[in-house]
């Protein structure tokens, strides 16, 4: 009986180890809730801005408010039927990761990654021209950024620019793109906005839940 007793405390206190940290109240992981959805968590590797994995992305997945999710399922659902669907690059965002930013930001002899995503704008003008912030809307767990991809051949939709691409390409209303890119990004602001997200104008990836339930407040738990 005293063995059994054990073996029961042992495969208790394993169970503990290997489960994954609770999210907060509100919160869910978006490929649990939308399965079909593709995601490119930029962040967890080294193809973005900084150029390295960030702060606070310990697992490639994708955390949002239960709330933001549901909005995002719709998206999906309709998106799915012309063949297309949602990738996610970025969704909720560490409050640690937008430190990381910064301290990156301030490092102006580092500039390995100018060409790739910045190659227009000077490194000490990002704050200024609003692409970094000491806080961001991510933190707060309604606001993702997104681009359509095609099903068949999962590849991208052509937007016009890359994304985290800082420049006036990359902007909402930016005109100088082919036909092609143009109803590629009108169809992403109609869908977006359409299911009660609203858009940040110089970011085409980048969209907020429309009365997000925790606005104003920046969350710094890590994406395990």
């Amino acid at each position: 009986m005293p063995t059994l007793f054990y073996r029961f405390l042992l495969v208790c206190c394993i169970s503990m180890i290997i489960s994954p940290e609770q999210l907060p109240e509100g919160f869910v992981y978006v490929e649990d809730e939308i399965p079909t959805i593709t995601l490119e968590m930029r962040y967890f590797g080294t193809n973005n801005f900084v150029g390295a994995k960030v702060d606070g992305y310990e697992a490639e997945k994708c955390i949002l408010s239960k709330k933001a999710t549901r909005a995002l399922q719709n998206v999906q659902d309709q998106l799915c039927e012309m063949g297309l669907g949602i990738k996610i690059y970025d969704a909720y965002r560490p409050q640690r990761a937008v430190n990381h930013f910064r301290r990156w930001a301030r490092i102006l002899k580092d500039t390995l990654t100018k060409q790739q995503f910045y190659p227009d704008v000077a490194k000490k003008d990002l704050f200024r021209l609003g692409y970094i912030a000491t806080q961001s809307r991510h933190s707060s767990g309604s606001t993702v950024d997104v681009t359509i991809i095609n099903l068949k051949t999962n590849k991208e939709l052509d937007m016009g620019s890359s994304y985290d691409f800082f420049g006036k390409i990359s902007w909402v209303h930016y005109t100088e793109l082919t036909a092609t890119q143009l109803e590629n990004r009108h169809l992403l602001q109609r869908v977006m906005l359409y299911n009660g997200f609203r858009n940040y104008p110089q970011e085409w990836w980048h969209f907020t839940l429309r009365g997000e339930p925790f606005k104003n407040q920046y969350f710094d738990f890590p994406i395990q």
